[in-house]
């Protein structure tokens, strides 16, 4: 009699949960703070209580998101299991800064980095814009220490910038596996692996280019 080979089937992977995710986020020691999540049924986009709001699904949930972000687990756990949908927001000027560049920009300035052997860092798509995660310039208690860039870009300058975005202190990002209008997901390029963040000036570069 000939046997009939077996066939195995394979288990889909599992997506990570939305609080695996920031929980992982947290262990890496980047703060996290909840944000607002879009809506999709009835007269409004987002979440939060704001009328007309202009930044659907893409802000903090609370004015002091900068106090609350934090590392927490026990906390972030609170957070997310209280609202499984609530999208993440990581702090810029902490552990990282980041780049926020159109999509076409960033891509071709990815595939540059790559062909040259040189680490891109974290990348995040958003849309149409894409994120590269790279070394703080830091946030000193001396002002004295501080350099500023016209590139810097906090929350309420976002629609005056259109072309490249620097986030530092005092700004943040949506950060993945967050939702924006319309189910499009914000998702990593180039996902955190443990190493260094890449210098700013360095990957400046790449994107003047």
């Amino acid at each position: 009699m000939v046997g009939v080979p077996l066939v195995r089937r394979t288990r889909k992977r599992s997506r990570p949960t939305r609080i695996a995710t920031v929980l992982e986020y947290a262990a890496m020691g980047w703060p996290v703070v909840p944000g607002a999540h879009p809506l999709r049924h009835g007269p409004r986009a987002c979440s939060c209580d704001r009328v007309g709001c202009p930044d659907p699904g893409a802000h903090p949930l609370s004015p002091a998101w900068s106090m609350q972000a934090t590392t927490d687990a026990a906390q972030l756990t609170r957070w997310w299991q209280a609202e499984p949908e609530t999208n993440v927001i990581l702090p810029t000027g902490r552990v990282f800064d980041v780049f926020d560049v159109p999509l076409s920009t960033g891509l071709s300035a990815l595939t540059r980095i790559d062909e040259a052997g040189a680490h891109p860092g974290p990348v995040a798509t958003h849309g149409d814009r894409v994120l590269f995660y790279v070394a703080t310039r830091g946030n000193p208690e001396d002002e004295d220490e501080w350099w500023t860039c016209h590139l810097d870009t906090g929350p309420a300058a976002i629609a005056d910038t259109p072309g490249l975005r620097w986030h530092c202190r005092d700004s943040y990002v949506l950060a993945p596996p967050s939702t924006l209008v319309g189910g499009q997901g914000v998702s990593w390029l180039r996902a955190p692996d443990g190493r260094p963040l890449p210098d700013p000036v360095r990957i400046l570069e790449w994107l003047a280019d």
